[in-house]
């Protein structure tokens, strides 16, 4: 099994390394890639130095088996040929075929099966909010058809790569040396102390594209109609992403049967005594695999609606660890 990762020196593709390493992922060769910029650079793994090759239109993926991309959109649709032509699996972290018919869109607790079906070669990682929200929407919607899904996402500065939670710490060092903000570059304003109610461009529709991958992502993953309306928010936060999710189901559903299903549901876990403030937070889910749901209750608004709040590390289940499991999968049923 040789496996190359694309885009190495960025904040996934360093999880990637991570992530492999503490599964104990099988494979017997590493190849790293990445741009101009990044070519020469040294990485550890598992006890020995990888040096980042230049990503080249040349034969480099020729005995590569699975290639984690993850260097943008741009970089996947130009290269995407070249990885897999000789017949790599590409398993892209970026947007760039996310919606494309003839790429499976993948979560393993949702819809691991639609891997197995890739006419291109690829698979595409979903965007990390969608992944959060549906592998908790999975097994609510096992009990009952969800119609409608209202979300507000708190999203941290990790969402932006490496360079933007190290600007957020940088606005945060220069208001305490100098009482006022002066680097103001991966976010469209200030962070620190702030939150941006805007993520990804704008729309004709006055939706964002982070907002409208959610509306689209989620019906392609689940295989459904549902409608989910959002609102992404970018919160001074440094890693882990949040949301706050109003879902309406086809027949109502009490919370008591829902907390056992999500307390059932693989890559989820409970945390929900709000009575005795014990609900899931950032801090808490920062470096960790599963996506943590509490605050489950009753919609006031609707008869069959329910809330929830749910929070996860937004570059590994929302990012790199999907992939690697959407990998894993792959090796399980003896696909690659």
């Amino acid at each position: 099994m040789k496996v190359a990762i694309v885009g190495a020196s960025g904040a996934v593709g360093q999880e990637f390394l991570r992530i492999l390493a503490e599964r104990n992922f099988p494979m017997d060769e590493l190849v790293l890639f990445g741009s101009e910029r990044s070519a020469g650079r040294k990485y550890s793994f598992k006890g020995k130095e990888y040096e980042v090759k230049l990503l080249q239109h040349n034969d480099d993926f020729k005995d590569v088996d699975i290639a984690f991309t993850s260097a943008g959109g741009g970089t996947s649709q130009e290269f995407a040929e070249t990885i897999t032509k000789h017949g790599a699996v590409m398993i892209d972290n970026s947007s760039a075929f996310r919606m494309c018919d003839d790429v499976p869109l993948v979560v393993p607790e949702v819809n691991a099966a639609d891997a197995l079906t890739r006419p291109r070669g690829i698979i595409a990682n979903p965007n990390c909010t969608t992944i959060m929200m549906v592998v908790v929407m999975k097994p609510i919607e096992d009990l009952s058809h969800i119609r409608k899904i209202h979300v507000s996402s708190y999203q941290s500065a990790s969402g932006a790569g490496a360079a933007a939670m190290a600007e957020l710490q940088q606005q945060y060092k220069e208001l305490v040396e100098e009482g006022c903000v002066k680097t103001v570059d991966k976010f469209p304003h200030q962070l620190a102390y702030n939150v941006i109610p805007q993520i990804d461009k704008m729309m004709d529709n006055d939706y964002t594209k982070e907002e409208m991958k959610m509306f689209s992502e989620t019906r392609k993953i689940m295989h459904s109609d549902v409608r989910t309306s959002a609102t992404c928010v970018r919160v001074s936060s440094l890693r882990s992403h949040s949301e706050s999710v109003w879902f309406e189901t086809e027949k109502p559903l009490e919370v008591d049967v829902i907390r056992k299903a999500l307390e059932a549901a693989p890559g989820v876990i409970l945390v929900d005594d709000p009575q005795h403030y014990v609900y899931p937070m950032p801090l808490e889910s920062a470096g960790k695999d599963d996506i943590y749901v509490g605050r489950v209750r009753k919609d006031l608004a609707d008869d069959n609606g329910n809330t929830l709040w749910l929070t996860g590390d937004q570059i590994r289940k929302g990012a790199a660890l999907n992939a690697v499991q959407i990998a894993e999968y792959l090796i399980e049923k003896c696909e690659v």
